[in-house]
């Protein structure tokens, strides 16, 4: 059956398309086939991006985790107040109820004079001592947990001094300074993972940039040679950026290779290490979303070094 005018004009503006696709994917698997030619030396430089990945990434999941184990010990950042004597314990029930109530804190838990002497002895062991007093001198105490923001700990120093002007409470204490610390550490290193990301991302640049100039001196005669026949700049571009994009696919797939395998190693001794702290804690690795980022920002360095040195290089290159 013969084409049709309207049909063969179609095929013919198709062509051009179809023509540039075909030669991509051809260029993208000769570029690989390259690699495979000399694998030494494309295994080492895809060694050096891994280790330039891998590093930033073990810091990550080193705060992430840290993160997680800090987020369990909130919980031990109670607030006591203490109760004045003249308060009666229909009064502190009252009080409690209401704190309950607050979308501030967690938790309320009422501790009764007579309860607090009890637990006293208990811990003490001075109960002869202690049975001797007249009097009780424990006062009633109302244990709060407040729900505190990992990124804003001075918000449960906010509520300690409302706590300490409440009518019935005498003394209002937490100790937060502990967490104070945690958290300005964990900003410190949070910004230190970042800075040394960007240096190691430097790193992988000019190793892959660093890498294609040398392939381009390698092959500096088929260059000339395909200048000489009309070949356009980005014709001669192409083989070499989709060789820098393989490197770092490449490098980043063995980055995430090596952090599973650390993350492997060591998952045993921290899980025995959390038992002996009566803990269920497990190691957590790089989320689907987290892998996939890792190996897009390896890409898009590696594809920045091929075109910096490709474009710095090829304006050298020129028959003569």
């Amino acid at each position: 059956m013969a084409k049709t005018p309207e049909r063969g004009v179609k095929l013919q503006k198709n062509a051009p398309l179809k023509a540039y696709f075909i030669h991509h994917v051809r260029v993208f698997l000769s570029s690989l086939g390259e690699l495979t030619r000399r694998p030494i030396a494309s295994m080492m430089t895809m060694t050096v991006i891994a280790i330039a990945l891998a590093l930033p990434a073990g810091m990550y999941l080193l705060l992430h985790n840290v993160h997680q184990v800090s987020a369990d010990w909130d919980s031990s950042s109670q607030m006591s107040l203490f109760i004045k004597d003249r308060v009666t314990m229909k009064t502190v029930d009252q009080l409690a109820h209401r704190l309950n109530l607050r979308n501030d804190i967690e938790s309320t838990r009422v501790i009764s004079p007579d309860q607090a002497l009890e637990d006293f002895i208990r811990i003490s062991g001075f109960g002869d001592a202690l049975n001797s007093l007249d009097k009780n001198p424990l006062p009633a105490v109302i244990v709060i947990q407040p729900i505190i923001n990992n990124h804003n700990p001075l918000q449960a120093s906010q509520l300690l001094n409302e706590m300490k002007n409440l009518p019935e409470v005498d003394i209002a204490q937490l100790d937060l300074e502990w967490v104070k610390r945690l958290y300005s550490m964990l900003e410190i290193a949070s910004r230190a993972v970042w800075i040394i990301s960007i240096l190691l991302g430097v790193a992988v640049v000019l190793t892959v940039g660093n890498t294609i100039r040398l392939d381009i001196q390698n092959r500096k005669e088929e260059i000339v040679v395909t200048k000489l026949i009309g070949a356009t700049n980005a014709f001669i571009r192409r083989p070499f950026l989709y060789t820098g994009l393989w490197y770092g696919l490449a490098g980043s797939i063995l980055a995430l290779l090596m952090t599973n395998i650390a993350l492997f190693l060591l998952a045993s001794p921290v899980q025995k290490l959390s038992r002996l702290y009566n803990s269920d804690f497990e190691l957590i690795g790089l989320s689907f979303d987290n892998s996939v980022i890792l190996l897009f920002t390896s890409c898009l360095l590696s594809l920045a070094g091929s075109w910096l040195a490709v474009g710095r290089q090829l304006s050298k290159i020129e028959p003569t």
